[in-house]
Parts: C-alpha cells; structure tokens; sequence
C-alpha cells in the first residue's frame, strides 16, 4: 500500500536525513548565534533603561540639596540682617550711625557672599547635569561620545538650564 503512494522508503529516509543535516546546520550556524544576539540585545536594553532611571533619580537629588543650600543661604543671610540691625539698635545715637554703616556692609557682604554661592551652585549644578546628561546619552546611545560630542552636549544643556 505505501508503494501505491507513490512513497519510496530510501528517498524518504535520505530526505529526512538531508533535513536533519540542513536543519543542524541551521541552527548552530544561523538561529542561534541570531537568539544570543537578540537575547544580549535585551539584557542591553534592560540595563540602559535602570541607568536611566538612577540617573533620573540623581538629578532629583541635586536639585533638592540645591534648593536645600540657596534656603539656607538666604536664612543665613536673613539672620545675619536682623543680627546686625539688633546690634545696632542697642549703640548709642554716636555709634548708631558707625552700627549702620557697618550692618550695610555686613548686608553688601552677605548678598554678595550668597550671590556668589549661588553662582557656584548654579555652575557647579550645570557641569553636574551636563555630566549625566552625556552619561545618559553615551548609556542610552550606546555609543561612545568624542569631546567634542561632550562639550556640545554640555553646552546645549547650560544654555536650556539658563533659559
């Protein structure tokens, strides 16, 4: 009966044993080096999406212990404000006028001490967003960043921040 088919068992069991080989082949040779690939792929991806994530949380870190260092700076300058002017309401009506002039130069001092802090803060806050945000770029990208790719994305960055 198997005959009146039309089957012929060495051509049947040669084919099997030719798509075996094939199939093999196939498989040491294409499919799996091509899973490995896509599995590394997806661990990659996987990685690049949690550093985006620390990073992301780091950001928000800074920006709340700046926030926290300008607050304290200007409570430091406030204190420093009515301190001097306490002191000057004490002096006599001679020395009210030397606690005067030298509680406006503690303010001078004090502004200028506070602006100058925050321009540090500010500065130092530039450099440390345009750091992740290259790290983030070179993570995300994969790809490696020239300096000048770096100075660009810092300086792009500064100049959103300034904004």
């Amino acid at each position: 009966m198997i005959e009146t088919l039309g089957i012929r068992w060495v051509e049947l069991i040669a084919q099997t044993i030719n798509f075996s080989i094939v199939l093999f082949v196939l498989w040491k040779l294409a499919y799996k080096p091509v899973f490995n690939m896509l599995e590394t792929r997806r661990v990659k991806i996987a990685e690049s999406l949690a550093n985006a994530e620390k990073i992301k949380t780091q950001l928000a870190q800074t920006e709340a212990d700046r926030q926290k260092v300008l607050t304290q700076a200007g409570n430091q300058a406030n204190k420093l404000i009515e301190d001097a002017r306490a002191a000057a309401a004490r002096v006599s009506e001679v020395e009210t006028q030397k606690a005067i002039t030298a509680a406006e130069q503690i303010i001078i001092k004090a502004r200028e001490a506070a602006a100058q802090e925050r321009a540090a803060m500010l500065s130092q806050l530039k450099r440390e967003v345009g750091r992740l945000v290259v790290k983030t770029t070179t993570t995300v990208t994969g790809k490696i960043l020239t300096d000048a790719d770096q100075r660009r994305l810092a300086e792009e960055t500064e100049k959103q921040l300034s904004a």
